[in-house]
């Protein structure tokens, strides 16, 4: 069976404000707990006035104590913005909280421009070489293994688990760190549409077991528009299309109505680049949208999908969700 798990920005739609984008991603949390859905993460942005995610981690709080049994997760703490000690120390406060239920997706993009990340820890000098060093402090901070000439230095509070630890990746780079931590891989088809089964496969081959995940674990997350008739969805996809050519452009501040776009003609050079971006979307109507995501599966040898739906309509957005959870079986439709 495909697991099902969600991804979601908090956007901010054109004309509504950041506090009903934040209260949208708490409904859907407790949708997706309701409808037994694996896991719910919610990343991390900056410097965009359409994305309210800046602070997964403390979203996270909110998002466990309103929901029981589905998995929180970040989608991903953007390390190199941070202190590796104060990310253990925030992640280890979640666990002690919420015991088993918290994902630690990491990431190594700047989740915005570099003014931005270079505000938020004046000390990144964007290297992999210095992400790196991050990730094995982490660990050592969550193993309580982190000492200087002065004695231990302590991740508190001291916590019987930790979270599971995941690395966010569109490229087989940090694939490759993902299985020399002994870390889960969450894919990000979303963002490069040809990351193909090849990355999947050299992970596995690679991978290191660490002492909390002895076996290696993928997710795939790829964007999903699934409507009731194919005509919405077409709809749904023009406007998604549109956006992701914006972003090209440097576009962050708004996310527009399919109203606002309905007659836009686009260029041949914008269908190009749609071509070249077809990879990140899946959309249609549910029968549709299941045969693609099976089909894409199969394809790249994984059984867990996650799925994230950009749109104007939180109408449209949650019933996209819905419809999805359907046509799996997860909920019956009235």
């Amino acid at each position: 069976m495909l697991s099902l798990s969600f991804l979601d920005q908090s956007i901010v739609p054109k004309g509504t404000l950041a506090s009903q984008a934040i209260s949208n991603t708490i409904h859907l949390a407790k949708l997706a707990d309701t409808w037994g859905i694996r896991r719910f993460w919610v990343s991390e942005h900056h410097n965009s006035e359409m994305i309210a995610g800046s602070a997964p981690e403390l979203l996270m709080v909110r998002l466990a104590s309103e929901t029981r049994t589905v998995r929180i997760g970040s989608g991903g703490i953007m390390l190199p913005n941070h202190s590796a000690l104060k990310v253990a120390e925030n992640f280890r406060l979640l666990e002690t909280m919420y015991p088993g239920r918290i994902d630690l997706g990491i990431g190594r993009a700047p989740g915005g421009d570099r003014i931005s990340a270079g505000l938020l820890n004046p000390s990144n000098n964007f290297s992999e070489e210095s992400y790196i060093q991050q990730l094995e402090y982490l660990q050592a901070f969550f193993h309580d293994e982190a000492a200087t000439q002065y004695g231990p230095l302590l991740a508190v509070p001291i916590s019987a688990t930790i979270p599971s630890q995941w690395i966010l990746s569109s490229t087989g780079g940090s694939a490759a760190i993902a299985a020399k931590f002994g870390m889960g891989l969450a894919l990000a088809r979303f963002i490069n549409g040809f990351a193909g089964p090849e990355i999947v496969d050299s992970y596995r081959k690679a991978f290191q077991p660490s002492r909390e995940m002895l076996e290696p674990q993928i997710l795939l997350a790829i964007s999903v528009l699934c409507a009731d008739t194919e005509e919405k969805a077409v709809q749904l996809r023009k406007l998604a299309d549109y956006t992701l050519l914006q972003f090209e452009k440097g576009n962050f501040r708004e996310m527009n109505r399919y109203e606002d776009i309905r007659d836009y003609v686009f260029s041949d050079a914008e269908l190009e680049r749609i071509q070249f971006n077809q990879g990140r979307i899946v959309s249609g109507t549910p029968a549709q949208v299941k045969k693609q995501l099976d089909t894409l599966a199969g394809e790249m040898g994984i059984d867990e999908i996650m799925i994230t739906t950009m749109t104007h309509s939180q109408k449209d957005r949650f019933r996209s969700f819905e419809l999805i959870a359907e046509t799996f079986g997860l909920i019956v439709s009235c």
